[in-house]
C-alpha cells in the first residue's frame, strides 16, 4: 500500500484578494510562508519517504519549506500535478466573472474537470507503482485535491480545502481510496488557514462538481 498526503499550497496575494490563479505562477505571500513552516512542524510528527510537487512556485516553495523542516531531499516537480487551467478567467475576481461571463457562461480555455482528474489520478497510480509501501507528500492545489476527493469518495465530502490543509489517501491494488477527513493531522493543518479554496476561486463556486468516478 502506498499512502498519499495531498497538501494545498500556502496563501498567495491572489488568494487573499480572491483572484483566480489556475496556472498563473503566483508566489506565496508572507502568510503563506508562515503556514508552510507551521505545516512542516505538524508533518514532522510523522515519517515520510518522498515529497513531490506541482511545478508552480507557490506549491514548490511550500514543498521546499516542508522538506527542509523534515530533513528530506528537495521536492520532485511533477508537471501533471499543476493546477487546473482556468483560461481567460485567470486573474479575475467574482465581479469580473459576472460581467464577462454572465449566467454561468462557459469560460474560454478552462480545462475540463475530468481532464484534471485523469491526469492527477494517473500520476498517483504511477507513483504507487514506483514507490510501493511509501508515504508520499504531494503538494498541489485546490482544484487538484477536490478532483481526487470526488474521484475517491464521490459526493461524500464537501469540507473546506484551505491553504496548507492535508488530505490523505491510500493506493492499494490499483485502487485509490480516501483514508479519512478526520485524521488528527488533517484537523491540525486545517487550523492554519481560515478561507476555503472555493471562496478564493469564484470560477469554482459557479461550477457544480460531478460525483461519478471518471
Amino acid at each position: 500500500m502506498t499512502r498519499f498526503f495531498l497538501v494545498r499550497h500556502g496563501e498567495t496575494e491572489w488568494n487573499r484578494v480572491r483572484r483566480i490563479q489556475g496556472v498563473s505562477d503566483i508566489p506565496l505571500n508572507v502568510t503563506g510562508r508562515a503556514q508552510a513552516a507551521a505545516l512542516g512542524n505538524i508533518l514532522s510528527q510523522h515519517r515520510f519517504d518522498l515529497i513531490v510537487s506541482s511545478p508552480l512556485s507557490r506549491a514548490m516553495e511550500t514543498a521546499t519549506i516542508v522538506a527542509r523542516r523534515l530533513g528530506m531531499p528537495a521536492p520532485l516537480s511533477i508537471p501533471d500535478l499543476i493546477e487546473r487551467n482556468y483560461g481567460e478567467a485567470e486573474g479575475s475576481n467574482g465581479h469580473d466573472l459576472d460581467v464577462r461571463y454572465p449566467n454561468g457562461a462557459e469560460i474560454p480555455g478552462r480545462e475540463p474537470r475530468e481532464d484534471v482528474t485523469k491526469r492527477v489520478v494517473r500520476t498517483m497510480a504511477d507513483l504507487a507503482v514506483r514507490h510501493p509501501e511509501a508515504d508520499i507528500i504531494v503538494v498541489c492545489h485546490g482544484a487538484v485535491i477536490r478532483s481526487v476527493v470526488d474521484y475517491a469518495a464521490p459526493g461524500l465530502h464537501k469540507e473546506p480545502i484551505t491553504n496548507c490543509s492535508v488530505h490523505s489517501f491510500s493506493h492499494v491494488a490499483g485502487t485509490l481510496e480516501l483514508v479519512a477527513f478526520d485524521d488528527p493531522m488533517e484537523v491540525q493543518s486545517h487550523s492554519l488557514a481560515e478561507e476555503e479554496w472555493v471562496d478564493q476561486n469564484p470560477a469554482e463556486a459557479r461550477e457544480e462538481v460531478p460525483s461519478a468516478r471518471l
